[in-house]
């Protein structure tokens, strides 16, 4: 099975991706996990990548695309994968389509007002890093270690609005791309972590 999985800022699809991983056998594919491999080992499309990372400017979508086709070409993705993070716009998903036949584009789909409120809630232990959110807990020292609950900078509204911000512009077409290919497939992803994952097998199985 070859898997698209998109999902906001906060949807859950990182605690699915880890799910569907072991469920399916097939490996989870995080674009960030790969960017990082590449820089680390100095490979030749990682020195691309670090050249403009280096400046302070987005890797373009050309080096991108050869960083997962670099990936898809290893062992371990000839019994399917699961791609996380990847492609993040139209001309990627283009691109994708020349590396291989892709089966589901599995959509997490959320309430962006009610996610706010879900990102903006939360907060770490700044020593342990135990999480928390203000919907079940107020107070200001973590119950593990007595450490300060604090809220990361990535957390405050202004953030979290740019994020989803930046992931509509880009999402929403790539949405309609693969709905129009009768690809997309969307769960939401509202509900309780295990009901999601219901739903999520539900829709893998039947393109299995």
């Amino acid at each position: 099975m070859k898997l698209v999985l998109l999902g906001a800022p906060g949807a859950g699809k990182g605690t699915q991706a880890v799910k569907i991983a072991e469920k399916y056998g097939i490996v989870h594919i995080s674009t960030g996990d790969i960017f990082r491999k590449n820089l680390k080992e100095g490979t030749p499309v990682g020195l691309k990548a670090k050249a403009y990372i280096d400046k302070g400017q987005l890797v373009p979508d050309e080096v991108t695309c050869e960083i997962v086709a670099e990936r898809l070409k290893e062992a371990d993705c000839q019994k399917g994968f699961m791609l996380d993070g990847f492609p993040r716009n139209v001309y990627q998903a283009q691109a994708l389509e020349k590396m291989t036949d892709i089966d589901v584009v599995l959509n997490i789909a959320v309430d962006l007002n009610k996610l706010m409120a879900r990102l903006t809630g939360r907060r770490v232990c700044a020593a342990c890093g135990e999480s928390y959110h203000v919907s079940t807990f107020t107070q200001s020292k973590c119950l593990k270690c007595g450490g300060d609950v604090i809220q990361r900078a990535d957390d405050t509204e202004e953030t979290v609005g740019k994020r989803l911000q930046v992931y509509t512009e880009q999402t929403q077409p790539l949405i309609d791309f693969y709905q129009k290919k009768g690809k997309l497939q969307s769960v939401d992803g509202m509900a309780a972590i295990d009901d999601v994952f219901a739903d999520v097998v539900k829709v893998l199985d039947a393109v299995r």
